[in-house]
């Protein structure tokens, strides 16, 4: 079992808002460059999305359960088939998207329990949390050619020491996908 961070980022490291869904006045900085850079399976899941399972914040899970139940594109059909375990204190209905369920239990026991691959998307506070614990096994950022200066940071100022290795970069669009995973031995 491995924990796989996706993220769309920008050249200075922040994650937040790349859609505009959050009204931020920087917001949906990724969609400008164009669907070429952001439709399809541009992390490269493949199969992982088959045999995995998707784990997402209720602000991700919220906003992935509008837009995806109602497309049928092949890359929608596998990630409307794949299990989502959404973290919520206050959701109680994960009906809006199938093969949702709310985790019981803590975030960290979840994951280390858990016997398939997982795949963390959006939701930062889940991705800190898990950071913290050192259980972030790779890392694919889709890295855009912008700098916002400010926003909320993927790799936080505090955050503890890692090395990582590049397992692959290649161009997306305007962007650029790199795969980094922990760095054995």
């Amino acid at each position: 079992m491995s924990v796989i961070v996706i993220e769309f980022i920008t050249l200075d490291g922040i994650v937040s808002d790349p859609d505009g869904s959050d009204g931020t006045p920087t917001g949906g900085w990724a969609f400008r460059h164009g669907p070429e850079a952001v439709a399809g399976d541009k992390f490269r899941l493949g199969s992982t999305l088959d045999d995995g399972v998707m784990l997402q914040g209720r602000s991700t899970w919220q906003l992935f359960s509008r837009i995806w139940p109602g497309r049928d594109d092949p890359f929608a059909v596998r990630l409307n088939a794949v299990p989502k375990l959404v973290l919520s204190r206050t959701l109680t209905d994960t009906s809006a998207w199938a093969n949702s369920r709310l985790v019981d239990g803590s975030l960290i026991d979840t994951v280390k329990n858990e016997k398939r691959d997982v795949i963390v998307t959006g939701s930062l506070s889940v991705v800190h949390a898990l950071m913290t614990e050192d259980l972030v096994d790779e890392y694919r950022l889709l890295t855009f050619p912008t700098i916002l200066g400010s926003g909320r940071r993927l790799f936080p100022d505090q955050g503890s020491h890692t090395d990582l290795e590049c397992l692959s970069a290649e161009r997306s669009g305007a962007a650029v996908l790199t795969r980094y995973r922990r760095k054995t031995g």
